[in-house]
């Protein structure tokens, strides 16, 4: 067994559920090939509620916990990026009760959890249009990012008011900008050009991306980025979602053959 190895066995010591199956799958995972990037979408937090006949944000309120246990495990594997979708640019369709409900628990969220995340030496960062998010919110988020910046382990993202088509926009804006701020001798437009614009500029591109309770899509998604990612689906309601689970997709990652288009390996 290599030193990353053991050092990452060592990470999950007294945090394995006895009788869960996690310490099993945890020895199929080869520490030397964790991916870098892991992008989830974090669905079934209505369902979750529904099927218990309590109201939606009990399932919201549920996933928490998810996020919780799920980021702490990305910072245990020493995971670079996990990139999580909490609140689209769509969602504002949702009823009013609702979104403040959601806007609520992150705030909540960011209060309770910095010492955690200030522990285990994670740093804390969005990608979205921010800007349009109520003032109380744009507050607690920079107060999160100023208190972690410095941090050199995993970097947790959290989506919020984002959308893929509306990253592109911006990122094209961005690129008009810079043309016309500038002679345009050297300027061209090309995927590196592109990419430098997008929020998730500088960081590598998703491995993986997971999507629990089963449907399948990516509803808007970082979608230039997941351009060659795995993609894992689950029928597990996010509230529902564990260190388990979590290992089961990035072992079923670790089983692909990625070609990004030439030929098999084998």
């Amino acid at each position: 067994m290599s030193l990353l190895s053991r050092e990452i066995r060592a990470n999950f010591e007294g945090h394995l559920k006895p009788g869960s199956g996690e310490e099993e799958l945890l020895g199929q995972i080869d520490c030397q090939r964790i991916p870098r990037h892991v992008a989830i979408i974090m669905d079934g937090n209505g369902r979750w509620a529904q099927k218990r006949r309590l109201p939606r944000v009990a399932g919201h309120r549920a996933g928490i916990y998810s996020v919780r246990e799920t980021v702490e495990t990305a910072a245990r594997l020493r995971m670079q990026v996990l990139t999580l979708y909490a609140f689209s640019v769509e969602n504002w369709k949702r009823p009013a009760s609702e979104v403040a409900t959601l806007m609520r628990l992150l705030k909540e969220f960011l209060r309770k959890e910095l010492a955690t995340l200030l522990k285990n030496n994670i740093r804390f960062e969005t990608l979205g249009r921010i800007q349009e998010l109520d003032p109380s919110i744009q507050k607690e988020l920079a107060i999160a990012k100023a208190k972690t910046a410095t941090n050199t382990g995993l970097l947790f993202n959290v989506a919020l008011n984002y959308g893929g088509r509306a990253e592109l926009v911006d990122a094209v804006k961005q690129l008009i900008a810079c043309k016309t701020s500038t002679d345009g001798s050297d300027f061209s437009i090309n995927e590196e050009a592109l990419a430098s614009c997008l929020y998730t500029a500088g960081l590598p591109d998703p491995d993986l991306m997971v999507r629990t309770s089963g449907e399948l899509r990516v509803s808007n998604f970082l979608l230039w980025q997941i351009a060659y990612a795995e993609i894992w689906v689950t029928d597990t309601l996010w509230p529902d979602f564990r260190m388990k689970d979590f290992f089961e997709a990035i072992i079923a990652y670790q089983k692909r053959d990625r070609r990004y288009g030439g030929l098999s390996s084998q």
